[in-house]
């Protein structure tokens, strides 16, 4: 027991030792943890920075805190955790970021969270994102992504939600992806991907969301989707699917939207079709092969909002009752084969939340149900022409007051225009044509204030048109030809509010003159009052309508000349004149000097124009060729004489000297243009040109210098020639006999040439061309203004036709054999003129491609045939292989771009992208990107890019066919002006048929 104490302090002292352990491990532990932290946070911060480094931003935003004054942690968009401080969370959406996303994103290994979507990001996506494997979400969509999705990213196994849509992604998916096994959303809308969609898919049973639309995904639906048990939407639209919707697919009862259109989609829909879908809200089958009868169980969807099956092969009656469907708002069952009459439309009243009724293009018969005047009063599209419906309008339809489309065109109703249709103040388009309606225009269709589109064509009214009409400050389309309209043309409307950009009257029995206020209709693109009793001169304020393309005014009582005013209206493709009463000369100029642009037949009066339009010259044209060979015989007298008394009067060896030198010069230029162009001076043009400054040099080649002038009080272009350069004087020797008797509307006009002396005594030598002020085409193509689709169509056939007439229209054929973008020159109307005729070649015969010359033809590296490196002839293939610079107009790359090296050139290039990659290689300039909203605007998935794809296709098909190596294979330029005319018709034609349905 006395040794109680002892033992008791033992103790003590070992709990002290014991203590004093634990603390040294803890501390040790803790500065190793710290360690551990602290290493993990430099790489973050460090990975953050170069993430940075990699990106720049519009405006000074969310960035800006990215520094060093602060932890990373406290960045703007990044999150992090609270155990260790690691980066967990990198939400950048919508920050105006512009630049590529790091690799170093990898490195942020605790990442879960990243959300970039809503940028300008391009490049590719960087596979370092396989190393993050508690990734749970990744947003890239809206930015300008491309590449493939990386093959790693299938590593990424806690991934739930993948959003990619809205970039220019390509290529097959990764089977590797399908063991992304708690994927809930799958977002790859609006890309190019291609390949089988479901085989990757079809495993991952988690899937809520499938957003595939808009690509060239291919395949069918499976069978077995039905495992994806949680699938709430479905969106496979606008891609190449084939088959069935096989009947599994009516298992999926969590379905809330199903959209398949456009695709190739066929077979018919079983009868409970909607007794399978309880919670569906969209279902959008448009645009497919789908026929049959449409089940009566379609219309037991209580909770649908959107009911799209048009543009498919159904056939029948409309058996539907649409009472119980409360929430409908959009039903479209357009462009089919169905028949019977519209009483199912009476179901329809019950529907408050309608706002889209789309009927048109089917068989309907039968009158419209009165019970349409009681459809929602929300109603905004009322779509039923294109059927064979009868009667009149029922009363009442214009109670439909929020109505914004209102089609009932190409039926067979009667009757007079309903007078309440005036108070539709909000209605944009109104489509009455090709039916049976009689009586006059409304006058108070005039109210109809924000109206753009007005087609009454094809019926039979009577009576004036209203001058109220012309009130209308956003009509731009208006057609009432094919009508019995009389009176005069309101000068109220075209002097109005309403800028038009389509006038149709034709077939009218309209009286008077064109008012002089056509002047003011600037827009004005297509003007038609052909088949009238129109009288009087023609305005010459209709030269003021700058951007007419389509200008007929046969068949009217027109009288006096044609006005001068009509040759600067540079963007003509038709002008008819025919059949009328004019007289006088014909112009030489603008549209009339291309003869296929040109009707000018039944106008007895007429005179003179281009030989093509075959009118006889002008009577004081003839007098004045009598005069001219009399003052011709009068001049070379004088000349004669002078030439003598001079000869003796000159005596100083300096004016010997410069008159020998003189008498040196090739003066068969000048034999050459005269008696076709004015003579100029080298004071003259030395004048012009402000003594050839470096200021007015417009650009330089291997024969000399352009610079710009101005003679006569018009800008001119002056090329000089350098007498230095060897071939000069052959190339400008070229050029004058090129150009002497070739006269185009694509061809640059020359006004006269200069053979003379300098002030130096020096040679001196000049043409003096028309001055386009918009440059050359290379110009245009490489550099940050970029030229739009229509217009490098136009720049195409502009050049072909100037091709085609140089073939095949001139007096002796000419082959140019330097055809490139910096020798075709833009007018300020855009028009495209081929010029730089020092290398052209006259065909005296027939030419033959094998032949060949020892005399080397030079033209540009790349542009050239490759048989001209051989030293064969110049003949019109030549010029045909240089056509291939269609090429380069749609790619924005040179021939000799460094990516094309021996085993790849540009017509290989293109070639391998035909015919469903042009998107891949055409300026990226040129891609519709108008279609990028996603959900917000579900309700029409429009595939405008279709008509613009299917005309850069064409357009680089021909650039290919006119490429080829060898000559016989080449296409023939005239079947090139029919196949771009044909891709631009189409185009405009799409472009038309869009602002009809917008």
């Amino acid at each position: 027991m006395k040794q109680l104490p002892h033992y008791n302090n033992l103790c003590k002292l070992l709990a002290l030792i014991l203590i004093l352990t634990m603390g040294m491990l803890q501390s040790t532990s803790t500065r190793a943890k710290q360690s551990l932290d602290f290493r993990g946070n430099e790489t973050d911060h460090m990975s953050l920075l170069a993430i940075k480094n990699r990106v720049k931003e519009r405006s000074h935003g969310i960035l800006s805190s990215w520094n060093d004054s602060t932890h990373h942690c406290y960045w703007g968009g990044v999150t992090c955790g609270r155990r260790h401080n690691r980066v967990i969370a990198l939400k950048l959406r919508s920050s105006g970021l512009v630049g590529t996303i790091s690799p170093y994103i990898g490195n942020l290994s605790f990442l879960k969270v990243i959300s970039l979507y809503n940028n300008s990001l391009q490049g590719k996506i960087p596979p370092e994102l396989g190393r993050l494997h508690r990734l749970q979400v990744l947003e890239l969509k809206n930015n300008t992504l491309i590449g493939e999705i990386p093959a790693n990213l299938s590593a990424c196994i806690e991934l739930k939600i993948l959003n990619l849509g809205c970039n220019k992604l390509v290529g097959k998916l990764h089977l590797g992806l399908g063991v992304l096994s708690n994927l809930k959303e799958f977002h790859l809308h609006l890309n190019n991907f291609t390949g089988p969609l479901f085989e990757v898919l079809a495993n991952i049973t988690t899937l809520e969301v499938i957003s595939a639309w808009s690509n060239a995904f291919t395949g069918t639906i499976p069978d077995n989707i039905d495992r994806m048990t949680n699938l709430t939407w479905l969106g496979v639209g606008a891609n190449q699917l084939v088959g069935v919707l096989p009947p599994s697919i009516f298992n999926l009862s969590s379905l809330v939207l199903l959209e398949v259109l456009r695709n190739n989609i066929k077979g018919s829909l079983p009868p409970f079709t909607g007794l399978q879908f309880p919670q569906l809200q969209v279902l959008n089958l448009n645009a497919n092969n789908f026929s049959g009868t449409l089940p009566i169980s379609a219309s037991n969807f209580t909770s649908l909002e959107e009911v799209m099956l048009g543009e498919n092969l159904f056939t029948g009656t409309v058996s539907l009752d649409f009472s119980n469907n409360q929430n409908l708002q959009w039903l479209d069952l357009s462009y089919s084969n169905l028949q019977g009459d519209m009483s199912f439309v009476s179901s329809l009243t019950n529907c408050s939340n309608l706002e889209v009724l789309m009927l048109n293009v089917n068989n309907f018969t039968g009158s419209i149900p009165k019970s349409i005047v009681n459809l929602s009063s929300i109603l905004t599209d009322l779509w039923i022409g294109g059927n064979k419906i009868r009667g009149v309008f029922p009363e009442g339809l214009g109670n439909l007051v929020n109505l914004e489309y209102l089609d009932v065109g190409d039926n067979d109703l009667t009757g007079k225009f309903p007078i309440d249709f005036g108070n539709l103040q909000y209605l944009g388009l109104m489509n009455f044509s090709s039916n049976a309606l009689t009586g006059s225009i409304p006058d108070i269709y005039g109210n109809l204030t924000r109206v753009s589109k007005v087609d009454l064509g094809g019926n039979k009214l009577e009576g004036i048109i209203p001058p109220s009409l012309g009130r209308c400050l956003y009509l731009l389309y208006l057609n009432l030809s094919h009508n019995l309209l009389d009176g005069t043309l309101p000068k109220e409307l075209l002097g109005g509010s309403a800028k038009f950009v389509e006038l149709d009257l034709h077939q009218n029995t309209l009286q008077g003159s064109i008012p002089l206020e056509i002047s003011m209709q600037i827009n004005l693109v297509n003007f038609d009052v052909s088949k009238n009793k129109l009288s009087g001169e023609l305005p010459s304020g209709l030269g003021d309508c700058s951007a007419l393309q389509f200008l007929n005014l046969e068949r009217n009582f027109f009288d006096g000349s044609i006005p001068s005013s009509f040759t600067s209206l540079g963007s003509l493709d038709s002008l008819d004149l025919s059949y009328n009463k004019l007289e006088g000369r014909v112009p030489s100029k603008g549209a009339f000097a291309n003869a296929s642009v040109v009707s000018l037949i039944g106008n007895s009066g007429l005179c003179g124009g281009i030989p093509e339009l075959h009118f006889p010259r002008c009577a004081e044209e003839a007098g004045m060729q009598r005069k001219r060979h009399m003052s011709r015989a009068i001049k070379l007298i004088i000349l004669i004489v002078c030439t003598v008394v001079g000869t003796l009067i000159l005596s100083l060896w300096f004016y010997l000297t410069c008159a020998r030198k003189k008498k040196k010069l090739d003066s068969s230029a000048q034999v050459i243009m005269r008696g076709t162009f004015s003579k100029v001076s080298y004071s003259m043009l030395h004048k012009a040109t402000e003594g050839f400054s470096a200021e007015k040099l417009l650009g330089e080649g291997s024969f000399g210098s352009v610079f710009e002038g101005i003679l006569n009080g018009k800008p001119v272009a002056i090329k000089v020639l350098n007498s230095q350069n060897r071939g000069a004087s052959k190339s400008f020797m070229a050029e004058c006999k090129a150009l002497k008797n070739i006269r185009h509307r694509n061809l640059v006009g020359i006004i006269t040439a200069c053979s003379s002396i300098d002030f130096r005594g020096n040679e001196f030598r000049a043409l003096v061309y028309e001055f386009m002020p918009n440059g050359s085409v290379d110009k245009w193509l490489h550099k940050e203004v970029n030229l739009s689709l229509l217009q490098r169509v136009d720049i195409g056939l502009n050049v072909a036709h100037a091709i085609n007439y140089l073939h095949h229209e001139s007096q002796t054929p000419v082959v140019h054999c330097d055809l490139k973008p910096s020798n075709i020159l833009l007018d300020q109307d855009m028009v495209a003129h081929v010029g730089d005729f020092g290398l052209a070649k006259f065909l005296a015969r027939p030419p033959q491609p094998n032949q060949s010359s020892s005399i080397a033809i030079r033209g540009t590296v790349g542009y050239a045939a490759p048989e001209y490196g051989l030293g064969s002839e110049a003949f019109t293939e030549g010029d045909v292989y240089s056509y291939g610079i269609l090429l380069e107009l749609m790619t924005e790359k040179r021939p000799i771009d460094n990516m094309f090296q021996a085993d790849l050139n540009l017509h290989m290039y293109a070639k391998a992208a035909l015919p469903d990659q042009v998107l891949q290689i055409v300026d990226p300039a040129l891609e519709n990107d108008d279609i990028t909203e996603e959900v917000d605007n579900r309700r029409r998935i429009q595939d405008t890019t279709e008509p613009r794809v299917e005309c850069m296709a064409s357009v680089v098909s021909v650039g290919v066919a006119c490429s080829n190596d060898l000559p016989q294979d080449r296409m023939k330029i005239t079947d090139a002006i029919s196949r771009l005319q044909a891709a631009r018709d189409n185009l405009l034609n799409a472009e038309r048929r869009r602002q009809f349905y917008n």
